[in-house]
């Protein structure tokens, strides 16, 4: 199925793009989430009287993710879970955890955009957290899991 994309949608394209992609990633995933319309004669009519307007809220969600990023880099956030003496949590720290414990302290984030690559945290330590607030913009925070008292 050909698309129009009107956000910009990593591995993919960028606003404007004609893209051909699944019938079923389309349908389910990319037009039901506002990323993308049908490629018909009467939505690329519409969409070129629009571009000016879209490419102008792309530049303001980018700026102001641009702007979370900057409050949210190197940040060092603590979180306490229940482990054993040899440090192994009985449970595990997972993006869930860590955007609740961002929104308690005020930022504004979560849980899908917090990027954790090897799965979830399931040891005391300390370890790099890496936040994609956008597309183009992530954020690297510092995570300290600690044994609960």
């Amino acid at each position: 199925m050909e698309i129009i994309l009107m956000d910009k949608v990593a591995n993919l394209g960028n606003l404007g793009d004609i893209v051909k992609v699944k019938d079923g990633y389309a349908r389910n995933y990319l037009i039901p989430q506002g990323m993308a319309k049908r490629a018909t004669a009467a939505n690329k009519a519409a969409f070129e009287e629009k571009k000016a307007e879209l490419e102008k809220l792309a530049a303001e969600k980018l700026v102001a993710a641009q702007a979370r990023a900057e409050k949210l880099e190197g940040f060092e956030l603590t979180v306490a879970q229940k482990a054993g003496v040899d440090g192994r949590l009985f449970g595990s720290v997972g993006n869930t955890d860590i955007a609740d414990a961002l929104q308690a302290q005020g930022f504004d984030v979560n849980k899908a955009e917090v990027r954790l690559p090897e799965g979830p945290f399931k040891a005391i330590g300390e370890y790099e957290v890496v936040l994609g607030l956008h597309t183009d913009v992530t954020a690297t925070i510092k995570l300290t899991v600690v044994a609960e008292q």
